[in-house]
């Protein structure tokens, strides 16, 4: 006899265990949920690691090391190709023509040229970054790579002034 031999006779699901119907059905009174307590009640969950209100696993663990992760500057990346076959020849690229292209979601991000696929039209492409090969594939095509870097701010330095008894001496 096979496996589906027995299934065809026996049925091909499980019945349903009905909960709650006496104790004769051997889950009836507390329908197998055990006595009080939350769990035990309907509407109850717990939210993924909460170990009843003890010091959590994760939170008993010593945190150790840095990460610059958070710091991080994150490029909108777009290629030598997508400018290609969106742009017309001898226009100006920056962030807001690549925006209006739809190459680009937004300018909140600086834009980085890759330099995958061909370039056969020439342009003036406007970038806070460019990948090696694009510059060369921009400026082999005729193109000009204007690369705008971004100064962060910092606090300007405060400036001692000397009194005039102190120029004198």
């Amino acid at each position: 006899m096979m496996i589906h031999e027995i299934t065809v006779q026996v049925g091909k699901y499980k019945t349903r265990k009905r909960i709650g119907r006496g104790h004769g059905s051997g889950s009836g009174k507390t329908s197998g949920r055990g006595h009080k307590g939350a769990r035990s009640r309907a509407g109850y969950s717990r939210r993924p690691g909460f170990e009843g209100g003890q010091m959590s696993f994760i939170r008993r663990m010593p945190k150790r090391g840095f990460s610059n992760a958070p710091f991080r500057t994150l490029y909108h990346i777009v290629n030598v190709q997508d400018i290609e076959s969106r742009m017309e020849k001898g226009s100006d690229v920056t962030i807001e023509s690549l925006v209006k292209a739809g190459l680009v979601r937004d300018t909140k991000r600086p834009l980085k040229v890759l330099g995958h696929g061909e370039l056969t039209k020439k342009f003036n492409i406007t970038a806070a970054k460019f990948s090696a090969s694009a510059k060369t594939k921009i400026e082999a095509a005729g193109g000009t790579v204007n690369e705008v870097i971004k100064v962060k701010w910092t606090r300007p330095k405060k400036i001692k002034v000397k009194s005039v008894e102190e120029k004198s001496q």
